[in-house]
């Protein structure tokens, strides 16, 4: 099993930055994507960014140029950056674990961007 702990979210202004964090522990091997996705209000789930083991990352077009993910490999943690935020991007943010052949979820973190 695995547990993430996700952190960060919040009320922010729109233009305002945030920062995520999802630290992973218990039985860890093999961690390799690691991501944000988020979910609005009568919408279903989306990507929001990803990044591999070896550090490649995945943007949602709806964030490029905004959000920067990023991890460290060494505390198992993803991080995700949310700059210029928007009133759009309001969401519950969950983070999403791959380890080996099992995918991990974490609880979702609320992140209310106003205008």
């Amino acid at each position: 099993q695995v547990q993430l702990v996700e952190s960060g979210g919040g009320l922010v202004q729109a233009g305002g930055s945030l920062r995520l964090s999802c630290a992973a522990s218990g039985s860890i091997f093999r961690l390799n994507v690691m991501g944000w996705y988020r979910q609005a209000p009568g919408k279903q789930r989306e990507l929001a960014a990803a990044i591999t083991s070896g550090g490649s990352t995945n943007y949602a077009d709806s964030v490029k140029g905004r959000f920067i993910i990023s991890r460290d490999n060494a505390k198992n943690t993803v991080y995700l950056q949310m700059n210029r935020l928007k009133p759009e991007d309001t969401a519950v943010y969950y983070c999403r674990v791959v380890a080996g052949e099992y995918v991990y979820w974490g609880q979702g973190t609320q992140v209310t961007v106003s205008s």
